[in-house]
């Protein structure tokens, strides 16, 4: 068995069922001995786009997503898609081709040190040296990427250890042992009964939840543990649709960019249980007002990430899954904060804000954004871009039994198109929506022909303003409208765009009969683009 082939058998040993990536000699010898299995492999247009293809697939699927790109530019190429997954705690194999061993060093033809350039963006990172190392390697890293904190695992593998011969029988470990690794999956016991008891006592309690609840898969525990207690939720940008948006005790998204309800209601909490969050500067700017005068508890299952950005009362580390399960295992009392809950339903009454409507000729993005919610399936997977398409998104989508997925902590324009086709491949009978903006969609429109080379069914909406709106905004309060490098002339028409990748097409400007077209947009599985203007000038509140 040469190294390729012993690469392969790994995947096959962890169940992998697809790969994401791009041909180059570097990595050759590993796809052809791929073509002798079952495994699907999607070729992406631009290396990028392979990572967040894999992304998408591991948030729907559970599993961790895997990809692979050759040396050199190939791997560089790959950077922004492991860092957006190394942000947001997504699971990753990214496998890379490299130069012969002898030869690293020598600056040769298309050689980059890939494992030096990710140091900060991985979780680990391999360069293997010997063919023999090759299932033990696999072996931890899948176990790497898929526990504790989940995150992007590299494995740099020279052409000349692909074509090598394995000594003995390949062999793949059945269990795996790191000394240096161990991450906490029970939380401990003396402060689970703490937590218990804080709530018991709470008058005022609040839940914020992250995305850790769903790189979890907490999100009923975590439900169970809210109605039993009565205790109002509220989320970041990545914890959205931990719990359905209509959902008595859920208040929306904190933050910058978030319900002002939702931030007043953590301010005035008198006790707040941060789950799985990072207390990131997007969801909380001023940590110190939400910890005076309240019990802080924060549970993750990353020990670094409790008391980076704000000192907690009672510190929890473990999986969120395991540590609710223990909670509502030891918790028999159900609590009573039904004064607090109908608080923040008068705070979201009173403090609830209207936008200007949309001028003549242009689509309302409130309107528009929760008719399309509306109108799509229970259980839809809503994947949105980076930019006022995001804002709009996390204010107006309605979830209801379904997924939010977006980049959060990097921010990656692009990111929405490959990560939809990786949550399409996943879970083929979901119907999976894309809103991205018309600045994203020139970033990742080339995956068009993937979709259509591999019958990746997903709906596309572009929202079409002409602009990169996000920091045409920022220009605006910033800079007294003197605008800079934003403006997006010579988009293409994608009236043409469409008919040349055999999608359907549909236009709208304006908010009458949007509910006919959106129906008629979302009425089939076929691959369709959907184009929205929104005026230049719109804001995001």
């Amino acid at each position: 068995m040469i190294g390729a082939e012993a690469i392969v058998k790994c995947l096959e040993k962890e169940n992998t069922e697809v790969i994401f990536g791009y041909s180059g000699v570097a990595i050759d010898p590993f796809w052809n001995k791929i073509l002798y299995t079952d495994i699907k492999t999607v070729l992406i247009r631009t290396e990028q786009n392979a990572a967040h293809c894999a992304s998408g697939y591991a948030r729907i699927s559970g599993k961790v997503g895997v990809c692979a790109v050759t040396s050199g530019p190939g791997a560089t190429n790959l950077i922004t898609g492991i860092a957006t997954a190394y942000a947001d705690s997504i699971p990753l194999i990214a496998i890379t081709g490299q130069v012969n061993s002898d030869m690293i060093g020598s600056d040769v033809f298309q050689e980059a040190d890939i494992t030096g350039a990710v140091e900060s963006f991985v979780k680990y990172s391999y360069l293997i040296r010997d063919v023999n190392d090759i299932p033990k390697v696999f072996k931890e890293a899948f176990y790497i990427a898929s526990t504790g904190r989940k995150g992007p695992v590299l494995i740099d593998i020279p052409f000349d250890i692909q074509t090598a011969e394995l000594d003995d029988k390949f062999v793949y470990p059945e269990t795996i042992s790191m000394r240096s690794y161990k991450p906490t999956v029970k939380g401990n016991m003396v402060q689970i009964k703490k937590v218990i008891k804080e709530v018991e006592k709470a008058k005022r309690p609040i839940i914020c939840v992250g995305g850790g609840v769903h790189l979890s898969g907490a999100t009923k525990e975590l439900v169970k543990f809210a109605e039993l207690n009565d205790v109002p939720v509220v989320s970041t940008m990545m914890g959205i649709g931990a719990m359905p948006d209509d959902h008595p005790l859920y208040f929306g998204m904190v933050g910058n960019n978030g319900k002002a309800f939702a931030n007043r209601a953590m301010n005035e909490s008198d006790l707040l249980l941060m789950v799985g969050a990072r207390v990131a500067d997007r969801a909380v700017n001023r940590p110190d007002l939400i910890t005076e005068n309240k019990v802080m508890i924060h549970i993750d299952v990353d020990p670094a990430e409790i008391g980076k950005n704000v000192g907690p009362t009672i510190p929890l580390v473990g999986d969120i899954k395991h540590i609710f399960t223990d909670i509502l295992e030891n918790d028999d009392n159900a609590d009573d904060h039904s004064d607090w809950v109908e608080t923040l339903r008068r705070y979201r009454e009173e403090m609830r804000t209207d936008r200007a409507p949309a001028a003549e000729g242009y689509v309302d993005p409130e309107i528009f954004i929760k008719t399309l919610s509306r109108t799509m399936k229970n259980d839809a997977i809503y994947v949105a871009d980076v930019g006022q398409n995001q804002i709009w998104s996390c204010a107006y989508h309605i979830v209801k039994h379904g997924r939010f997925l977006t980049s959060g902590g990097m921010g990656t324009m692009g990111y929405s198109i490959p990560a939809a086709m990786g949550a399409k491949i996943a879970d083929p009978g979901k119907q999976v929506v894309v809103v991205v903006g018309d600045g994203a969609f020139q970033m990742s429109m080339m995956e068009l022909a993937t979709m259509r080379q591999y019958g990746i069914r997903a709906k596309i909406v572009v929202m079409n303003n002409g602009f990169l709106g996000m920091v045409r905004e920022h220009q605006h309060y910033a800079y007294n409208d003197n605008y800079s490098m934003v403006e997006l002339k010579g988009d293409p028409d994608l009236s043409y765009l469409s008919k040349a990748y055999g999608m359907d097409y549909t236009k709208v400007d304006g908010n009458s009969d949007l509910g006919k077209a959106l129906e008629e947009f979302l009425s089939n599985d076929d691959l369709s683009l959907m184009e929205v203007m929104v005026d230049p000038m719109a804001l995001t509140r």
